[in-house]
């Protein structure tokens, strides 16, 4: 488990933009330390999705495919309660 949450956790802070960086990287940061397995397939699931669509979702300004959509975690992903600000 260790080594797919140190993929992960690279895969997250590595998206190509700094917004997306901070905002799936940070969403990944908060959370991941209770994750479980389902949870972890989840944001494996989630990192192979386009960051334009990850962001919309995060921003209430799209919704998530039938599969990825679990309305707490997207609820989570709306607070951005764990983007840090500079």
């Amino acid at each position: 488990m260790q080594n797919r949450l140190k993929r992960l956790r690279f895969r997250a802070w590595h998206r190509g933009t700094r917004e997306a960086d901070y905002m799936i990287g940070g969403f990944f940061d908060r959370y991941s330390p209770g994750w479980d397995e389902a949870e972890v397939e989840w944001f494996e699931a989630v990192v192979e999705e386009d960051d334009v669509d990850i962001m919309a979702w995060a921003l209430g300004t799209g919704h998530p495919p039938a599969h990825l959509d679990r309305p707490e975690w997207i609820a989570a992903m709306r607070r951005l309660d764990y983007i840090p600000l500079p």
